[in-house]
């Protein structure tokens, strides 16, 4: 066939492809106001899961897994905009890591709002302002972010779904690398690129800001200041990228949570995962393998620990918080097992969210 015919049927395809995702996006619609009637959650993390893991196990390619979620996010973005107008907050101003991670996950269809700090974004989203808000929870190479897992201590807000970003940084300025005397930026970017940052600009200051983004527009205006920050943010406000590349780990990835007022139900099939937050008070100091002794219920039914950190309680000195990643879903009768063993002999067992393991 020639490139004219093979152009009509594509045509035709798109004409077909076009009349079938209307159709798809009535029912979305009609599914939303029997959610709003109900008083029902408009973003379904485990729905979600459960559509993209259907999809990609039906492709036969030539499309790799990847692109295929990425049309179904928009698709499901234009869905959840019909069913109700859905306001995001997260850790901004525009085109930081974390605004790049609220699109990866809800699309470019409903409407975000930039916070200055992590604390105002639960504050937003516990007062209503936003349906959910989006945080930076840890990095692969520089570890946990400290505010955002002190933020659950006193928050009733849930962990509903999770992302992960791989991380790219470029060093943006409109001055030449020799040129550059000071480098803002936020604390963990600027982390991220350490030995770079000391082996190729070892005389400049290094200068926290409140995010990357912020970093990037005073470098625009600056003369002899450059911002570590994304290749986007560049673009977005329009600094050119002097260097980029510069993270120290090629495979750099932050992992983001979602969180909002009411928990995620399972997603099943061995693709979901719980946060807790659990102090072991006086048992610490008084019982040795305490903190052995808090593992042993999970162990012993099988629960997988992916992820433990300890915090300061903040409340008096030497007292710790454990925060927990373990697989499996809250409401999995050996979690619940579990939890109520825990609850013997920790002062407290806080149950952070069941949320489906990102891909």
């Amino acid at each position: 066939m020639d490139i004219d015919t093979l152009r009509q049927k594509i045509d035709r395809l798109d004409t077909r492809l076009v009349e079938l995702l209307n159709q798809r996006l009535s029912l979305a619609a009609d599914i939303g106001r029997l959610k709003r009637s109900k008083d029902g959650r408009i973003f379904v993390a485990e729905r979600e899961d459960r559509v993209l893991h259907k999809v990609c196990g039906q492709n036969q390619g030539p499309m790799k897994d990847a692109a295929l979620r990425a049309i179904y996010r928009e698709v499901m973005s234009a869905a959840i905009a019909l069913e109700k107008p859905l306001f995001i907050a997260y850790l901004g101003p525009e085109a930081t890591n974390t605004h790049q991670a609220a699109i990866k996950k809800f699309g470019a269809s409903v409407d975000y709002h930039g916070m200055a700090t992590i604390g105002d974004i639960f504050t937003a989203v516990e007062k209503g302002e936003a349906d959910y808000g989006v945080i930076p929870i840890e990095n692969s190479t520089e570890g946990s972010v400290r505010d955002a897992l002190d933020q659950f201590v006193d928050s009733d807000l849930k962990v509903v779904a999770q992302i992960y970003l791989e991380i790219t940084h470029a060093l943006i300025s409109t001055s030449p690398l020799e040129k550059i005397e000071k480098v803002y930026s936020k604390d963990q970017a600027l982390a991220q690129c350490r030995m770079w940052l000391q082996r190729y600009l070892p005389h400049a200051q290094v200068i926290d800001s409140a995010s990357t983004s912020s970093a990037v527009q005073l470098a625009k205006k600056t003369p002899g200041t450059a911002a570590v920050a994304s290749p986007l943010a560049a673009e977005f406000y329009g600094v050119p990228v002097v260097v980029p590349n510069i993270q120290d780990k090629p495979d750099n990835t932050t992992r983001f949570f979602v969180v909002g007022k009411q928990a995620s139900g399972a997603v099943g099939g061995g693709r979901d995962m719980t946060s807790f937050l659990i102090s072991l008070g006086d048992n610490a100091a008084a019982h040795p393998g305490a903190l052995l002794k808090m593992l042993l219920p999970l162990a012993k039914r099988g629960i997988n620990l992916s992820k433990i950190e300890s915090r300061p309680s903040k409340k008096r000195p030497w007292d710790y918080f454990f925060f927990i990643d373990v697989t499996g879903h809250y409401d999995d009768p050996g979690m619940r097992e579990a939890i109520k063993q825990l609850h013997r002999f920790c002062p407290m067992v806080k149950w952070l969210g069941s949320y489906p393991v990102a891909k």
